[in-house]
């Protein structure tokens, strides 16, 4: 671990920007390795805002159940590095090995030859060189960031892509409009390759569908061509291809059935023989850590008050705010429980847009610093913008503090229902904490 964490702080140093949207730098690098993205088990290409990574993870428990081998490429990590790249085996893929990862950076490192090349880039031509040399029946790619111009948009032949819920997030690359950074995300459109499309606002939809038009990739798109949603605690899926009678996600919140909707349309549409069993089987088994995750074991739930609930979801934008909230409020609805939330932000996020779907939802907001990101904004600062969309809030050290302090308020009054939130740097950190790492 220590050689690759130092292996990854050098590759930083090798562009003046961490973050450079364009694909000549990757594209001439792979053109050196042989081009590895050329030899590449079938791919859906992934991107959006919100959901792509549950989509993804919904995709992958499908393939399994029936049998296929699956490579993952998500981002960003948790706790450790290799959870970005998911190897594909018989039954169930797991982690690259740190070892591999690193012999592979070196590579790939030495291909460039100090050639200017930011992390994300070089991390991902690694990721494209492992996936070539191990057999599988199926990538998952995920877009890093945008689409258009991410890394991951050398693959000009996936089998199918997919874009996930569009808002707005990432405003200083993408724009801070919808329709602008739906126009990045329809960058991954490629010629005749089927393209599932998620509800979207109306704005960004159409953009969408004139890209589609532009390059000739058909489009699949939600409550046109496929329809997924709850009924009587089941989900109701349908296409062209028929009805299928379903069980709830394991995913919790209902954009779980939009997700999971939209990860049947695009393996239908792409041809991989998935039957409505391995459907179900996946729709039971899947697993996406930090996202309304429910915590049942561990160092801070043992910390938690008597009888709490501990929940952690890494959203950070106001469309996950959004939908955190309305699976908060189901919970509320159906187990009335006394929430309390326990938030830490990146100072690039809009916390106004985040924390505006909790104001009457919440007893009190719990503002912690982000640990190891010099990007995190100050607690004092996050609980006074806390407290201008209606909640009560107070600074807290960490983590740990804050529940102490719950603990305090309720003093055995009622169980509380606690959810971490605001930043996937947060939820990493969380889990590293609580000793229950994704795996």
């Amino acid at each position: 671990m220590d050689r690759l964490n130092a292996i990854l702080e050098r590759l930083l140093r090798l562009h003046p920007r961490e973050i450079d949207l364009s694909l000549g730098r990757i594209e001439d690098l792979l053109a050196d390795l042989g081009h590895p993205q050329r030899q590449l088990p079938p791919v859906i290409h992934v991107a959006g805002t919100n959901g792509k990574g549950s989509t993804t993870a919904f995709m992958r428990a499908m393939l399994e159940a029936s049998g296929h081998s699956v490579h993952v490429y998500t981002s960003p990590h948790l706790v450790r590095f290799a959870e970005r790249i998911r190897i594909g085996q018989p039954g169930r893929g797991s982690f690259v090995d740190d070892d591999l990862l690193a012999d592979t950076l070196i590579e790939v490192e030495r291909a460039n030859a100090d050639r200017p090349i930011t992390q994300f880039e070089i991390t991902t031509t690694a990721a494209l060189v492992l996936f070539a040399r191990h057999p599988a029946d199926a990538l998952l790619l995920e877009v890093g960031l945008g689409g258009r111009l991410d890394a991951t948009n050398v693959i000009d032949r996936p089998r199918a892509t997919v874009i996930t819920s569009v808002s707005v997030d990432h405003e200083k690359f993408l724009g801070d409009t919808v329709p602008g950074i739906a126009a990045e995300k329809a960058g991954i459109l490629k010629p005749g390759r089927p393209a599932v499309v998620a509800p979207q606002a109306p704005d960004a939809l159409a953009v969408i569908e004139d890209r589609a038009i532009e390059v000739g990739a058909p489009l699949f798109v939600a409550n046109q061509d496929w329809v997924a949603a709850p009924e009587r605690g089941r989900l109701v899926y349908q296409d062209e291809d028929g009805l299928l009678d379903l069980p709830s996600p394991r995913l919790v919140g209902r954009h779980q059935y939009t997700n999971a909707g939209t990860a049947i349309a695009a393996l239908r549409r792409s041809g991989f023989e998935i039957d409505a069993p391995s459907i179900e089987a996946g729709l039971l088994k899947v697993e996406w850590p930090a996202r309304l995750q429910r915590l049942t074991e561990g160092a801070l739930v043992g910390r938690a008050p008597a009888g709490s609930e501990l929940w952690l979801d890494g959203g950070h934008n106001p469309g996950a705010g959004v939908v955190i909230a309305e699976a908060m409020a189901d919970l509320e609805e159906r187990v009335p429980r006394p929430l309390y939330l326990i938030a830490g932000m990146l100072n690039t996020k809009d916390p106004v847009g985040f924390f505006q779907p909790f104001a009457g939802l919440v007893r009190r907001v719990y503002t912690v610093p982000v640990p190891h990101s010099a990007a995190g904004r100050d607690p004092v600062e996050l609980a006074a913008i806390a407290g201008e969309v209606g909640l009560s809030t107070e600074p807290s050290d960490n983590v740990a503090d804050a529940l102490d302090r719950i603990a305090e308020e309720v003093d055995g009054d009622g169980s509380p229902r606690i959810l971490i939130c605001g930043s996937l740097y947060l939820a990493g950190a969380t889990l590293s904490d609580n000793g229950t790492p994704p795996r």
